[in-house]
């Protein structure tokens, strides 16, 4: 797709110079997004979005990760050993990292950027965040995207995976299964300061 040109694709039925340009931008655009999403988009056997967020916050680039050993990856906090293998043995692979390198030479983001680092910094980051209830300051709207610019995950559901459920008035059955499954509860206030931190 990287090395796709304007002519093969306007050569293709229905596409027209405009379509080849918008695709052509579309995939160039592509190029910037966040080294943690780029780890997810190689399909490494058990790295999901929150691996690799974690990967890509404790190693910030692919060189570092590639020196990695199965010890020092199993040992960090949601990795293990099942997980720290299959990276090392995805990127063991010469023909593995032979797509890095020309992903790279393509302008491929393989680098924790600096803004990237910062979000990463927050307490909020790769958590996942239930909002629940009526909150005395803020819409629902505008707290979780203040949750998402943060870099959390916002979802609808409170489950095990659940980091935190924001309790506010009249909160009903996802306060009740947080409690139940031990998830930490916030109010608005509590929500605020990790926000800060």
């Amino acid at each position: 797709l990287y090395l796709l040109r304007k002519e093969q694709l306007t050569e293709l039925e229905r596409m027209g110079e405009k379509s080849a340009e918008n695709l052509l931008s579309a995939i160039a655009e592509s190029k910037n997004q966040d080294f943690d999403k780029l780890l997810f988009a190689l399909g490494i056997r058990h790295v999901g979005a929150k691996v690799a967020r974690i990967l890509a916050i404790e190693f910030k680039s692919i060189d570092s990760l590639r020196r990695a050993s199965t010890e020092e990856l199993g040992s960090i906090k949601d990795i293990g050993p099942k997980i720290a293998e299959s990276v090392v043995s995805y990127l063991s692979l010469p023909a593995n990292q032979d797509l890095l390198e020309r992903l790279g030479k393509l302008g491929l983001n393989l680098t924790l950027q600096k803004a990237q680092a910062a979000d990463a910094a927050s307490r909020l980051y790769g958590k996942t965040i239930v909002f629940t209830g009526t909150m005395p300051n803020l819409d629902r709207a505008s707290a979780q995207a203040m949750a998402q610019e943060a870099g959390a995950k916002v979802s609808g559901s409170v489950s095990k995976r659940t980091d935190y459920v924001v309790a506010g008035a009249e909160a009903g059955s996802k306060l009740k299964k947080a409690e139940e499954l031990g998830v930490a509860v916030l109010d608005e206030s509590e929500f605020l300061s990790l926000l800060r931190q």
